[in-house]
C-alpha cells in the first residue's frame, strides 16, 4: 500500500496517498483542523445546493468524497463517538485502540471506489414503548459504518438545504424540543390552528422502496455505494441470510 511521510494528520485527498502508521502518528491528527476541513466542504455544497448551481455542488460533493479529512472524521465518529462503537458487525470486529482505528481509516481510504458492502448483522430488542413487543436492527460491519458516515458528510448537506424548515426528524442540530417549541409557537394566543396529528407508522422503514428511494439522490456521485447499502442483506442467527425487496434496516446510523 502506499504511503506519504507525515502524521496521521495530514491532508491528503485521494485514496492513492496514505500517511503512515508507524511510530506515533497515529495519535498526532488536529482534530480541530480536520473537522474545520469537512465543515468547509459541507458549506459549499449547502450553498451550492441554495443556489441551484448543480454542476458545482456535485464536483464538491466529489472532493468530499476523496477527503482524507472525511474520512478521518467519519472514523472517528464511528469508532469513538457513537454509542454503538463496541458493537460489531457480522465480521466481529470494532476498533476500540489507537491503533486499531488508525488501520481502519488506512484501510477505508483505500477501498474508495471499490468498497463492497457486507450484510448486517440483525438483532431484536424490546421496544422503548413496549418491552413486550421486540424492534429489529441492523447492526453493519465497521468498514460500512465508516463508508456510510463519508457518504453522509457529502450527501446531507444538499438535502439539509432542500427539506422544508419546518421538519425535525432525523436532521442535524435539530430534536424534539425544537418540535414542540415550533408547535407552541403556531397553536399559542389567538391562533386558528388548535389541533396536533401524532401518527406512528407501523413497519414504515421496512417498506420503504428502493427503487424510490434511488431516486431521490439523482446524480449523487455516491449513489451506487447508497444501492449496494440497501442490497446487501441481513444475516440474523438462527435463520440464516436475506437479502429483502424493500425497506432499510434501523440501527445502522453512523451518527448512533
Amino acid at each position: 500500500m502506499p504511503v506519504l511521510t507525515g502524521k496521521l494528520g495530514t491532508s491528503v485527498n485521494g485514496p492513492e496517498g496514505l500517511p503512515p502508521l508507524d511510530g506515533d502518528a497515529r495519535d498526532c491528527v488536529d482534530w480541530r483542523h480536520q473537522e474545520e476541513q469537512v465543515r468547509r466542504l459541507r458549506g459549499r455544497i449547502f450553498k451550492a445546493v441554495q443556489e441551484g448551481d448543480w454542476p458545482l455542488a456535485g464536483n464538491v460533493q466529489k472532493l468530499m468524497l476523496r477527503s482524507w479529512a472525511n474520512t478521518l472524521v467519519s472514523v472517528r465518529q464511528v469508532t469513538q463517538r457513537s454509542t454503538g462503537r463496541r458493537t460489531a458487525g457480522i465480521d466481529g470486529l470494532v476498533a476500540l485502540t489507537s491503533q486499531a482505528r488508525a488501520e481502519v481509516a488506512v484501510q477505508v481510504h483505500a477501498t474508495i471506489g471499490s468498497h463492497q458492502p457486507s450484510p448486517v448483522r440483525r438483532v431484536c430488542v424490546p421496544k422503548a414503548s413496549d418491552k413486550t413487543r421486540m424492534r429489529p436492527l441492523g447492526i453493519p460491519v465497521i468498514s460500512d459504518r465508516c463508508h456510510q458516515a463519508r457518504v453522509r458528510n457529502a450527501l446531507e448537506p444538499e438535502w439539509e438545504a432542500r427539506f422544508e424548515p419546518r421538519s425535525y426528524g432525523f436532521r442535524p442540530g435539530r430534536g424534539c424540543h425544537d418540535a414542540i417549541e415550533s408547535l407552541f409557537n403556531t397553536l399559542h394566543g389567538k391562533s386558528k390552528r388548535v389541533w396536533i396529528l401524532d401518527a406512528d407508522l407501523a413497519g414504515a422503514s421496512g417498506k420503504i422502496s428502493h427503487g424510490h428511494l434511488l431516486e431521490m439522490p439523482g446524480g449523487f456521485p455516491a449513489r451506487e455505494m447508497i444501492a449496494g447499502w440497501l442490497k446487501a442483506g441481513v444475516f440474523e442467527a438462527g435463520k440464516g441470510f436475506a437479502r429483502p425487496g424493500e425497506g432499510t434496516p434501523q440501527g445502522g446510523n453512523p451518527c448512533c
